[in-house]
């Protein structure tokens, strides 16, 4: 039998192809990692789902990177709209489901919890958080990264 969802999770991570480039991000999982994503979707813990899609971008679509307070494409398409719209249904989802839990991509313009790129499309990380991974911070749903999902384990 499965549970009610306790950890809303990045789809990307779990091998559904709705990264920007058409592809996913399972690859980025260690080992360890990967055997726990799997063992909680098994176990019916996981929500996954994608705040870009959710906010009606297609896949694929342009790169997106935050600058300033806003989110643009490389050709300086102001994209923020549909990120902020993505993060408030990943928040109506975690609220409707009382899930306390996010597993996000680090690095993403909307998954990021402590790295994001700068701006600049170089691929250069930066302190700061995603749209989404922001949002849900803010009430106080813990948001941890694909290389922090020890210690998620330990409070679950």
């Amino acid at each position: 039998m499965t549970q009610q969802p306790k950890i809303l999770v990045s789809a990307c991570l779990l091998g559904e192809a709705v990264r920007y480039d058409g592809g996913d991000c399972a690859h980025h999982l260690n080992k360890k990692s990967a055997m726990l994503l799997q063992q909680w979707q098994q176990e019916g813990l996981l929500l996954p789902l994608c705040p870009e899609v959710l906010g009606g971008l297609p896949v694929p679509r342009p790169a997106a990177e935050i600058v300033g307070d806003k989110v643009v494409t490389q050709a300086g398409e102001d994209v923020s709209q549909a990120f902020c719209i993505g993060a408030e249904k990943a928040l109506a989802l975690c609220q409707q489901y009382q899930i306390q839990y996010a597993i996000l991509k680090q690095g993403s313009p909307s998954c990021g919890n402590s790295l994001v790129n700068d701006g600049t499309f170089s691929k250069t990380k930066v302190r700061g958080q995603g749209i989404t991974a922001r949002l849900l911070t803010a009430h106080q749903i813990q948001v941890f990264n694909e290389i922090e999902l020890s210690q998620l384990q330990v409070l679950l």
